[in-house]
């Protein structure tokens, strides 16, 4: 099994640290072309609240160090940076923690549905980029399989406490009544605009939206009932909006301390909520000790939500058990890859004895029939079968067959054929 992971999550690292390895959308293009180019096949994927490298390792040993080097190069910073902050799966370990995330179940908010679209999408940008390759292709097929049934199956995302409806919460708490509140989405991606959606059915109606793109806040404020505003003008319209939702993919802050302090001094005294859920963050934290100025970030998000994980530990167990049975079919499977070749030598090999014995003795009885002849050849044909059946099902054994494997070619001298397959 060569799979090898390194990454990084809201599990172990706070988004501070995070923010400093993660890929944005511009940038993972360019970082698959270096991964194709330099470690071969492989995925990145990149969310909110995960890194994650997933190499088709074949089995080096070195793998950790090569997935560390070519992380610390993507992101310009040294090795000794990512040191003692990314964790490393191997094998069995890799299968499982991906199955997991796709399910749901590693997730800030468990169950939420927005990182199996992450997970495929990831998977998609991996192939466009020529960093596939079949065995990765059935792992991620099989991972979006796994949280599909996860969701289906399972009661794992009802009643899901979501970082939408947990940025609402929010609001109703620091604001009061948000009916006549003004919303400012700044980026004009999924998760502002599921995060602006959630507060307009909490009763918002005033919904402002600027991207750097002026074109795709005008696409998403028409599907919001909002309006557009150039992204030039986004200090006056911070100065004329109540709530703010964030969520770009810049590499810097957007919003620093010294411009909140000239929106502040406009809105004479009316407090002011950035929900800041990009990864890196958009807004700067001294922002938050402004006056009037409530900042939460994806991190304060994940504090809220905490209690979400209690609610729900049934449905989570039975996930977990989903995700188990899958993780052994995807085995059995990368199992069967290194005993097709030796199976199918013994099989040609059975096939040519008996062939060849079959006609020799064909050869001496000349008066047989054709019916008689085709009767023999069936006879033969199943013997060999039978014979050669339960060595097969032991080659395929889950739990000794890399040893069965080994021993029959040995055995029966197909070590080249196996080679050559």
């Amino acid at each position: 099994m060569p799979l090898f992971l390194a990454g990084i999550s809201h599990k172990a690292a706070p988004v501070t640290v995070r923010e400093r390895f993660a890929f944005s959308a511009e940038e993972l293009p360019a970082a698959l072309a270096k991964l194709r180019q330099t470690l071969g096949n492989g995925v990145i994927l990149s969310t909110c609240n995960r890194t994650e490298l997933y190499l088709d390792a074949g089995g080096d040993r070195s793998a950790r160090k090569a997935a560390l080097d070519f992380l610390a190069a993507a992101k310009g910073l040294p090795v000794s940076e990512l040191e003692g902050r990314f964790t490393f799966y191997r094998q069995r370990e890799a299968v499982r923690h991906l199955f997991r995330v796709a399910a749901g179940v590693e997730s800030m908010v468990v169950g939420e549905t927005e990182v199996l679209g992450q997970v495929r999408a990831a998977f998609v940008a991996a192939t466009e980029a020529g960093c596939g390759n079949p065995y990765l292709s059935r792992l991620f097929h099989s991972a979006i399989r796994v949280g599909r049934r996860a969701r289906s199956e399972t009661s794992i995302c009802q009643k899901v406490v979501s970082v939408s409806s947990t940025a609402v919460a929010l609001a109703k708490e620091t604001l009061g009544d948000i009916s006549s509140s003004r919303v400012l989405v700044i980026s004009a991606g999924e998760a502002g605009k599921l995060t602006a959606s959630a507060l307009r059915d909490g009763g918002v109606t005033q919904i402002l939206v600027t991207s750097r793109t002026l074109r795709r806040a005008q696409e998403l404020a028409a599907d919001l009932g909002g309006q557009a505003v150039p992204f030039p003008q986004l200090a006056e319209a911070l100065a004329q909006s109540d709530i703010v939702i964030s969520s770009t993919g810049a590499q810097s802050f957007l919003i620093d301390p010294e411009t909140m302090r000239g929106v502040m001094a406009q809105r004479n005294g009316q407090p002011l909520l950035f929900i800041d859920i990009a990864v890196p963050r958009d807004v700067h934290p001294d922002v938050r000790k402004i006056g009037g100025v409530h900042l939460y970030d994806i991190d304060d998000l994940h504090a809220v939500c905490e209690a979400n994980l209690r609610s729900r530990r049934e449905e989570v167990v039975s996930v977990e058990r989903m995700v188990e049975e899958e993780v052994d079919s995807f085995l059995d499977w990368a199992r069967s890859l290194k005993v097709v070749p030796t199976v199918s030598a013994l099989r040609q090999q059975a096939e040519e004895i008996r062939a060849a014995e079959v006609a020799k003795t064909l050869n001496r009885l000349p008066s047989l029939s054709k019916e008689h002849k085709e009767r023999i050849d069936a006879l033969t044909t199943a013997i060999v079968k039978k014979i050669i059946h339960r060595p097969i099902a032991r080659l395929k054994s889950r739990e000794y067959g890399h040893l069965y494997v080994q021993a029959a070619r040995e055995l029966f001298g197909i070590e080249d054929r196996d080679a050559d397959a």
